[in-house]
This record gives structure tokens, sequence and C-alpha cells, in this order.
């Protein structure tokens, strides 16, 4: 299965770069450079397309701050994507609870060693 679009940062413009993602029929969602005249490429700028590539950039960023997740601690590959999903859980509980809540027995801001010790 291949994508219908790539996104890239600037520094993926370049002319041979678009024709080949052409000729694969996948569009390129690159922005053009400032010294670059947009009117002279071949296919037109898509920017709600590229908004969507910073969702991925930051989900993949707060997936590194997991440095279990970052160097794939993990020696069997089907344990991975559980790490995965912890890390996840863990970024949705600290973002979008309510300070104090209550959540599985451990407060918002608890640590699970501080839950054990007393």
């Amino acid at each position: 299965m291949k994508p219908a679009k790539l996104a890239g940062d600037k520094g993926y413009r370049y002319d041979w770069i678009d024709d080949y993602l052409m000729d694969g029929r996948i569009e390129p969602v690159i922005p053009s450079k400032s010294n670059e005249d947009c009117d002279t490429r071949p296919v037109e700028f898509d920017t709600s397309w590229y908004r969507r590539r910073s969702v991925v950039e930051q989900l993949i960023g707060c997936l590194n701050e997991r440095r279990r997740v970052a160097t794939r601690y993990e020696k069997l590959a089907s344990r991975y994507p559980l790490m995965v999903k912890l890390a996840m859980a863990a970024r949705y509980r600290r973002q979008f609870a309510p300070e104090g809540c209550q959540i599985g027995g451990f407060s918002n801001r608890s640590s699970i060693s501080s839950r054990i010790e007393k």
C-alpha cells in the first residue's frame, strides 16, 4: 500500500523529488523555498495536509520523551506496541485529566512508586 500524499519540509523541495513522487502517483506536499517561484511548480501546495504533518511530528516527539520507547528497550517486538500505548496513555492522563483526578486509584500527579511505598 503506497501513500496518496507525502509531506516534507523545505529541505526536500527539489524538482527531481517532485518528479519521482508524481511518477509513482504520489502527490508531494512540500512547501516552496523562499527564493523560488511557486507558480512554476507542477503541483499546488496543500496547506491543510501540511498542517497534519506537524501533528505527526509532535506525536513522535512526545513518544521520544519516554526513554524506554525511544531506545526500544523491549527485547520482544510484541511488547513494543504495548509500551507505545502506555506512553500515550500517560501523556493523555498528564495533559487532559484534571488536577487531583483519581484514575485507577492514582491521582493525576502521584507516581506509582510513591503509591507502592505507602
